[in-house]
């Protein structure tokens, strides 16, 4: 059995509903798949709890009732029955009454997940009285009964194989096991989500549970790229990536995937496929646990970066001193994304800027503290073992004309990476491009 997991983007309107419909039922095998909200209709429920929590239930309200009418306007588009449509129009009444209570109330988090919880259950109950309409053999799984988190916010993963394996034994000879992403109960009973990830996560998570033969991620563009599309000539989808260079791209800026959504796939050893719902029949990126050995994948650019430097002759031979640096950050909750040393300094960067005066302030109770913002984290993202001689020359290469801040190599046998200013963000990534990659994507072998 496969999982598959469509993103708003693929469920966007009611033509790629019938479209993703189509890709569902194509080959006749049974499936579990996983949906997003409908594009635009999360932004807006998290409008509607803005609203609630600025006590204006007006605001709040009319917001609903423009939502409500988008979605009707759905129903007459997507069905071609009246028992379906009056059936969904049923639905979407009560679905959007609920709401409309929440100004009633005395409004917190709580209410507010409640409420960021209903796109989930809109797309699914839409694409499952579509696929009813069509004669298919489907059944939707509330993912509020199988998604769960335990006190530290992280998936129980226990739980999500028992009761994953339990729904599909309750349904064993349905074709379609339809459910929701994002959406999940956290270990008190309460309406929660998983954050990180979202409907990705769920999808890896039940695909892990069921121990599925494939979980395919659809999404609107073919695969993961060797380099970022938008800024760079000439970039190619690549076809395999490790679970461990896929998890560096993810961190370091390709936006497909979040970092860690894939971890319960690698660990069951599931492989991952990300594939295009506008050009189904490309072949997308395959991501399991195969290392490609002696080469070099994909470019990546994680921006809003900032460097903390702090130098201090105190520093030389002091036991302790990097373990007080680390405590400020830890104390601050900010996540150091590079480091390098020497005898006198310790240079770091962050992406949160949110307790940075704290942060400083405190650094320099240690040394001399130097701030730089709007710099940029560029990774070179493959088998960037040691023993591959030349592979980092071939990169600094690439960036002999570019002023570079930092290089951090060695933490990772997958990456390398370079901090440079955003102003440089382009250029480096389009030299990379020009010198790592030739043909179909391949690497350029050291000479």
């Amino acid at each position: 059995m496969k999982v598959l997991k469509f993103g708003g983007t693929s469920v966007g309107t009611p033509q790629r509903m019938k479209d993703v419909a189509r890709l569902i039922i194509d080959d006749g095998k049974p499936k579990i798949v996983v949906l997003s909200a409908m594009s635009g209709t999360t932004n807006t429920l998290v409008e509607i709890a803005d609203y609630l929590y600025k006590k204006n239930p007006e605001g709040a309200n009319n917001t609903i009732n423009r939502l409500e009418q988008k979605y009707m306007s759905h129903v007459e588009e997507l069905y071609s029955t009246d028992e379906m449509r009056q059936q969904t129009i049923d639905f979407l009444k009560q679905t959007f009454d609920y709401l409309r209570t929440f100004s009633k109330n005395l409004f917190t988090s709580f209410e507010e997940k409640a409420i960021l919880a209903q796109g989930e259950l809109i797309s699914t109950n839409m694409v499952t009285n579509y696929l009813i309409e069509q004669g298919v053999d489907v059944v939707l799984l509330p993912a509020l009964d199988i998604i769960r988190t335990d006190k530290n916010a992280e998936p129980d993963i226990n739980y999500i194989r028992t009761h994953a394996q339990g729904m599909l034994e309750a349904y064993p000879d349905k074709l379609i096991y339809i459910t929701q992403g994002f959406i999940c109960r956290n270990a008190y009973g309460e309406v929660d989500n998983l954050q990180r990830g979202g409907s990705d996560y769920t999808a890896c998570l039940i695909g892990a549970a069921v121990g599925a033969e494939e979980i395919q991620i659809w999404t609107d563009i073919d695969g993961m790229h060797n380099n970022d599309p938008r800024v760079v000539d000439a970039t190619e989808p690549v076809r395999q990536l490790n679970f461990d260079e896929a998890a560096e791209l993810a961190y370091f800026g390709a936006k497909i995937l979040h970092p860690t959504c894939i971890q319960p796939a690698k660990f069951a050893g599931v492989p991952v496929r990300l594939l295009n719902t506008m050009e189904p029949d490309a072949p997308g990126t395959i991501i399991n646990n195969h290392m490609h050995r002696g080469t070099i994948k994909a470019v990546a650019a994680k921006d809003n970066i900032t460097c903390i430097g702090i130098q201090s002759s105190r520093m030389l031979l002091a036991h302790g001193f990097l373990r007080k640096v680390f405590e400020i950050f830890e104390t601050y909750r900010t996540s150091i994304d590079m480091i390098c040393t020497s005898e006198v300094g310790v240079g770091v960067t962050i992406d949160n800027l949110q307790n940075i005066d704290r942060i400083t302030d405190e650094l320099r109770k240690y040394g001399t503290v130097t701030v730089e913002s709007n710099m940029c984290i560029i990774c070179v993202v493959g088998d960037l073992a040691s023993q591959n001689v030349g592979f980092e020359s071939l990169a600094t290469e690439a960036l002999r004309q570019i002023p570079v801040r930092m290089i951090s190599y060695g933490g990772s046998a997958h990456n390398i990476s370079f901090l440079v200013s955003a102003a440089d963000k382009q250029r480096t990534l389009q030299a990379l491009q020009d010198t790592l990659f030739k043909y179909n994507g391949h690497v350029r072998r050291p000479s």
